[in-house]
């Protein structure tokens, strides 16, 4: 969750790219995969977050997304959303 805005955006591409460049020398590459870059940068942006809900609404800042980021190309991925608080009562 950042806010969206384009040179931002741009900006952390260049960043991660500078933290953990594409490149062929990583030792995880002797194994047979080739993408060690994006298993670094998935480390600087995590896997998961915590977004607030209020009113049963995304309570987000005026600028703030959510994004998805993709480093290792696009194979097939798993989305898991777990809702944690208190619900309105059922009628059972």
């Amino acid at each position: 969750m950042n806010d969206n805005e384009s040179g931002l955006i741009h900006d952390i591409g260049e960043w991660l790219e500078k933290l953990a460049p594409a490149r062929p020398e990583y030792r995880h590459h002797q194994t047979g995969e080739d993408n060690a870059d994006a298993h670094l940068k998935s480390l600087l942006l995590h896997h998961d977050t915590t977004l607030p809900v209020t009113g049963g609404h995304l309570d987000l800042g005026t600028w703030q997304r959510i994004f998805y980021a993709e480093f290792d190309g696009q194979r097939a991925k798993r989305v898991i959303v777990k809702v944690l608080g208190v619900g309105a009562a059922s009628n059972k």
